[in-house]
């Protein structure tokens, strides 16, 4: 059926065409239906909470969400930046925007809600007392006080003890600071500064610590609540327990793939706040509608829709729904449960009437200064009589286009329409909130609107509201403007919509030896490349490039440029015509040109990461070069690399002078790898090619016969179950030590080993300016011929030694090497290049 429709703004040049979708957006079944009608009836609860993603219980979850069907929701109060990454080489904050993505992946197949503080994941800690020194204790406090303000938990749950039994330093202060967050969250005169913004105090019943049973360490006991969660939900046809290893294992970036689990699955919880419960998680807690003044009857409607119900025609619900609508906005008594639930109606109405409604774009990107083409898309997809009323486009809260409409929908018609939209100049671009300023120390993201605080993500940039009528009910679902194509492999795909500037640069490479020899003589001086991209297409644009040392302008180029949309411009400079002053080691680079007949200057470059699991993500930032003016030398010309779970150890070592060449399993032959004078070895790559051990007899030839074998740190000697073989002798990495404060004293054990003299000689100097950490999962050697040139240790602890191995064997070496270069070395820490190029150097031996 097609339906000619012509919308007031035609007289505004809007074209209009009735298409079909080859493939849309899911809509709710009717047995998923059935439960959200099921869900309407509980007025119960449940905010957990822990420190980072993947802490959240993944069985427990869903039950409460699907199955106990209460308002369930994860506070992590950090987005896991400061962690490893298997899928990648992403490290800081870019971990963390993965991992942001990945919980809400995980939040979307077990129906929780997902909520941030403020505090970044700077690394391991070993305390709760380090982890708060170095968060703002009182600011995250107050972001958990915020969100259970906002939120209104009936039950709050810890995943963590509040003592050394947590393991981690971060799992032992969320589990204090959700303690102390109860109680505050209750008191007037704890942070009354939020209550400018609509919350107010909130006194949860209890708060509970859901204890566990983690390999060597069984926190349980049978005087504690127990619940049932591995229960299978007819409805959904899968099991909570199924659920939850589908929810885990959207958590890729930590290799955190996980089985379905069917059967018998007992959560066990202790009271470490508010009144014990004696046999459920809500004992005395009013979870029915008889919790609001006058909603007693609501539950009775409820019901009689539910008994009602017809699994075939759920449009046959829509005049109960309204009538609940009615009765749920008339109540005496109006609270944060009467909205949610008024909210829940709306989308029950949606689903009930097989409602589609969405806005996209077939451009990825919305420019500043330049237009934007949307295409506004709705289908009523079952006989209900709804009304399309009203359809906006909102941006910052701004209105850019209203309609009136008052057009009834027909069955399954599709209703399309696409308009030109101006996009500002001064349009925001589209930067994650918590990344818009810098970070306020090592430990917090700057955050200065307090409404945000909280949320898991910026809002979109641009949201369509779609305005319907059913009955005399008005209702508007909001819809982010998303980026729409047809991929051929994965087929519809759906992505955020970016704003950007008419124009990013670049610098590359991000970090500079300028002070390298090899043999006496300088090696190839460094070529800077500064890349302009054109995100519009326009002829004979005069653009000028500048590149900034601190405030003065070292380069400069005028030129005209005939601008395509994507198309890149290089302009390269050499380094040794531009870098002057030793102070300031940073070179950022900028580019100005007339847009909309206004000198614009702009120096934001953008960084788009892309992985099948989640959305795309975008980020902009001020891209910069940081030179080393420190001298480093090296010794010999080619180096091997072995990739592992993604790090830039290639960058560094090109900027070393060295050839580098990746290898695959098929290179791994004695004739191919005698032509290096190193083999380095990714992190963590051990424990994910088997091949690595399989091929363990090539690289011992290969190092008898003379070569220097770098193996970087992995977690674990086992792979698939089965023992890894590194080099010619053992050593043991299970359960061995690592030391996270990046600035602990750092003890020479062996100060005439060559790995500290040659060709560089290294001294404490060397250890200064390091990130995050100095060494993780530190070897035990089982060999006497290894030897371990350095010590160290974190405060209170006792010296260890495993950070860095060398051992000889033949004319080579092999050096197990856990000091966390793979962090030191993009941030530009010369003593870290120092200590590579000797590794790559050790001498070779006479047999």
């Amino acid at each position: 059926m097609r339906t000619i429709i012509y919308f007031l703004l035609c007289l505004y040049g809007i074209g209009f065409s009735h298409t079909l979708h080859a493939q849309n957006p899911p809509i709710e079944n009717s047995a998923a239906i059935y439960l959200q009608i099921k869900k309407l009836n509980v007025l119960g609860s449940v905010l957990y909470i822990a420190a980072h993603p993947d802490d959240e219980n993944n069985t427990l979850l869903p039950y409460l969400a699907k199955g106990a069907l209460y308002r369930t929701a994860y506070l992590s109060l950090t987005r896991g930046d400061g962690g490893q990454n298997l899928i990648g080489d992403e490290q800081g904050f870019e971990l963390g925007l993965i991992r942001t993505e990945e919980l809400l992946a995980a939040r979307r197949i077990d129906g929780s809600g997902q909520y941030f503080s403020r505090a970044f994941e700077f690394g391991f800690s070993k305390s709760a007392n380090e982890a708060l020194h170095i968060w703002d204790k009182n600011k995250v406090l107050a972001d958990i006080v915020w969100v259970i303000r906002q939120y209104q938990p009936d039950v709050i749950i810890t995943r963590f003890p509040r003592d050394k039994r947590a393991g981690h330093g971060h799992h032992w202060a969320s589990a204090i600071l959700a303690n102390e967050a109860f109680t505050a969250a209750a008191d007037p005169t704890q942070f009354p500064e939020q209550f400018a913004y609509g919350v107010k105090p909130w006194q949860a019943k209890r708060i509970l610590w859901n204890t566990y049973n983690f390999g060597s360490i069984n926190t349980t006991a049978n005087d504690q609540l127990k619940i049932e969660v591995g229960g299978y939900n007819p409805l959904l046809g899968e099991s909570y327990g199924e659920i939850g290893g589908e929810a885990r294992s959207m958590h890729k970036s930590q290799g955190e793939g996980r089985p379905r689990r069917e059967g018998s699955i007992t959560e066990y919880f202790t009271t470490t706040g508010g009144t014990p419960p004696d046999s459920t998680l809500m004992d005395g807690i009013n979870t029915t509608w008889s919790r609001i003044k006058g909603g007693a009857a609501i539950t009775q409607q409820i019901n009689a829709l539910l008994n009602n119900y017809s699994i075939q025609h759920p449009e046959y619900a829509l005049p109960a729904l309204v009538s609940i609508y009615h009765a749920i906005q008339n109540l005496p008594e109006q609270n944060n449960w009467t909205k949610e639930k008024l909210q829940e109606v709306v989308q029950l109405m949606a689903n009930c009437s097989g409602l589609m409604a969405e806005a996209t774009s077939s451009s990825e990107y919305a420019v500043e200064g330049q237009s934007m083409q949307l295409q506004f898309f709705v289908n009523k997809r079952l006989p209900a009589a709804v009304q399309l009323k009203q359809i906006r486009l909102m941006s910052n809260q701004h209105l850019l286009f209203d309609t009136t409409l008052q057009q009834s929908l027909s069955v399954n018609d599709n209703t399309v329409f696409e308009h030109r939209f101006p996009v500002a100049l001064h349009q925001p671009v589209s930067q994650p909130y918590w990344l818009v300023h810098p970070m306020e120390n090592v430990g917090m993201f700057t955050v200065n609107d307090q409404t945000l605080i909280g949320k898991p993500e910026s809002p979109p940039a641009y949201t369509a509201d779609f305005t319907f009528t059913i009955a005399d009910v008005s209702f508007t679902l909001h819809k982010a403007v998303q980026y729409k194509y047809v991929d051929p492999v994965r087929g519809e795909v759906y992505q955020p919509f970016v704003v950007t500037p008419p124009v990013t640069v670049s610098i590359q490479p991000n970090v500079v030896l300028s002070n390298v020899e090899r043999a006496g003589k300088p090696v190839t001086p460094t070529i800077l490349n500064v890349q302009l991209q054109a995100n519009f297409s326009a002829a004979s644009v005069p653009v000028q490039f500048h590149l900034q040392q601190g405030q003065a302008v070292v380069a400069q180029k005028d030129t005209l440029l005939n601008f395509e949309n994507g198309k890149s411009y290089l302009w390269t400079v050499p380094l040794q015509q531009v870098f002057h002053a030793q102070d300031k080691p940073l070179l950022q680079p900028t580019v100005a040109l007339p847009i909309q007949g206004k000198e614009m200057t702009y120096h934001l470059n953008v960084k788009k990461i892309a992985y099948s699991h989640i959305p795309n993500i975008h980020y902009f930032y001020t891209d910069s070069v940081k030179v080393i003016t420190e001298p480093i030398k090296v010794v010999g010309t080619k180096v091997a690399y072995i990739a592992g779970a993604g790090d830039k150890l290639p960058d560094a070592i090109q900027q070393l002078g060295y050839e580098v060449q990746v290898l695959q399993e098929q290179d791994i032959t004695d004739e191919k790898l005698r032509q290096f004078d190193a083999v380095i070895i990714g992190i963590r790559a051990y424990n994910i090619h088997e091949f690595l051990t399989t091929k363990n007899d090539v690289f011992n030839r290969y190092i008898y016969n003379g070569g220097n074998f770098i193996i970087q740190y992995f977690k674990s000697n086992y792979i698939n179950n089965k023992p890894v073989k590194a080099g010619p002798y053992a050593f043991e990495v299970n359960g061995s030590p690592r030391v996270t404060e990046e600035q602990a004293p750092v003890k020479f054990l062996l100060p005439k080993h060559s790995v500290l003299n040659y060709p560089n000689t290294i001294t404490a100097h060397d250890f200064e300016g390091w990130v995050q950490e100095r060494s993780t999962y530190q070897a035990q050697p089982k060999d006497s011929h290894f030897e371990a040139p350095l010590s160290m240790h974190d405060s209170g602890e006792a010296p260890s030694s495993g950070s860095l191995l060398i051992a000889p064997y033949g004319k080579g070496n092999v050096a197990y090497v856990s000091l966390v270069l793979f962090r030191q070395l993009p941030a530009g820490v010369p003593g870290a290049y120092k200590l590579l190029a000797n590794l790559i150097a050790l001498p070779k031996h006479q047999l």
